[in-house]
């Protein structure tokens, strides 16, 4: 699968720009604040359908405009693909595959897939659960529809039962028969949920652990464990035990959307004790993990988008991540970078075929 075309019309700072891109490797080069970064999110935004960096829609559009517009042509599977992504201030966004609109937008996610290597990625460390959550999701979900529409139910179930529990509070009234049909359906989806994300994470780790040694040039050893309530009771037992705390919070306390990943280095947390060489290597390895699993369940190649990699990543990381596209069958390939001749010196080490776009 590769991309062929992208037009960008109203897209962050572009007002109306388009390229043709070779199958194999592609480099956005100028310098900062031109734009490099945002023709990789609008890639991202084709096979997502929102933002990686900024999900908020209408901070999309070209400032002083009404709407954006993201059209891509790929050549797909031996089929031809036109994928356009539309939004317009105080309207709904679409995404239309080959003219026809998507009911849903979550019916797209999974459709081109895609893997995007970023400084923005070290929030996976540093920031909270949440964070690391989408993570595993937006993996999972790239090879498993049910999942996403299980996760959305799911969801949207929370929000309901806090919703629930807020008005309970506000006005001084309890109902169980209400909470329970709630906490039936939390158990049944996130028993769902829980079940999938454990049997990825026991398929993950082995590749991830593969990933972290090609690329490390230490001997330490690294873990990615999965912590989740439902590791403890099962699901309804845990809403039913804990109604009490729900209650005087107005929050739903116990479920899947607690869980977590803890990302160790020698036993240890890396956020804490990981230098950051290895907090680099251990994210790196985390997506190249990503991409590799997400081969083996598609059979395709997804895209790979390297953003900003040669700012932020010292020169034997990206080397090592150039020769990987080299030797092993990666499919397209999007870099940027502030550096022209830099990224040419590298990029002509691998036996490629590569377009320069001069930004």
């Amino acid at each position: 699968m590769n991309l062929q075309k992208l037009s960008l019309l109203n897209y962050k700072n572009f007002e109306a720009k388009s390229f043709e891109f070779d199958p194999k490797i592609n480099c956005f080069v100028g310098n900062n604040g031109v734009g490099k970064t945002n023709v990789l999110d609008a890639i991202y935004h084709l096979s997502f359908g929102k933002s990686y960096f900024n999900p908020i829609t209408i901070q999309n559009i070209k400032h002083g405009e009404e709407f954006f517009v993201v059209e891509g042509f790929y050549d797909r599977k031996e089929s031809q693909e036109k994928i356009v992504v539309s939004a317009k201030k105080g309207q709904k966004k679409i995404i239309k595959r080959n003219g026809k609109a998507y009911e849903k937008l979550s019916e797209h996610i999974g459709f081109l897939p895609l893997v995007i290597i970023s400084p923005a990625d070290r929030d996976l460390i540093i920031e909270g659960s949440d964070t690391r959550r989408k993570f595993i999701d937006g993996v999972i979900s790239q090879r498993d529809p049910d999942y996403l529409q299980t996760l959305l139910k799911y969801n949207k179930v929370l929000s309901q039962r806090n919703s629930l529990l807020k008005y309970f509070a506000a006005n001084n009234t309890f109902n169980q028969d209400t909470i329970d049909i709630y906490n039936g359906q939390l158990h049944n989806y996130g028993t769902s949920i829980f079940g999938k994300r454990n049997a990825f994470l026991e398929e993950f780790f082995p590749i991830f652990q593969n990933r972290y040694k090609s690329i490390s040039s230490g001997d330490e050893s690294i873990n990615l464990i999965y912590q989740s309530q439902l590791q403890e009771n099962d699901l309804l037992t845990l809403l039913q035990t804990n109604i009490v705390k729900d209650k005087i919070t107005q929050y739903t306390n116990f479920g899947i959307h607690k869980d977590d990943l803890i990302f160790e280095i020698d036993g240890h947390p890396i956020k804490k004790f990981g230098s950051q060489g290895q907090q680099k290597s251990y994210l790196i390895a985390l997506k190249l993990a990503q991409f590799d699993f997400i081969k083996n369940h598609t059979k395709t190649n997804p895209i790979l988008l390297l953003d900003d990699i040669f700012d932020k990543l010292d020169e034997t990381r990206v080397e090592h991540l150039i020769t990987l596209v080299d030797k092993e069958n990666f499919g397209q390939l999007f870099i940027s970078d502030t550096h022209a001749e830099r990224t040419e010196e590298v990029i002509k080490k691998v036996h490629q075929t590569y377009k320069m776009f001069q930004l």
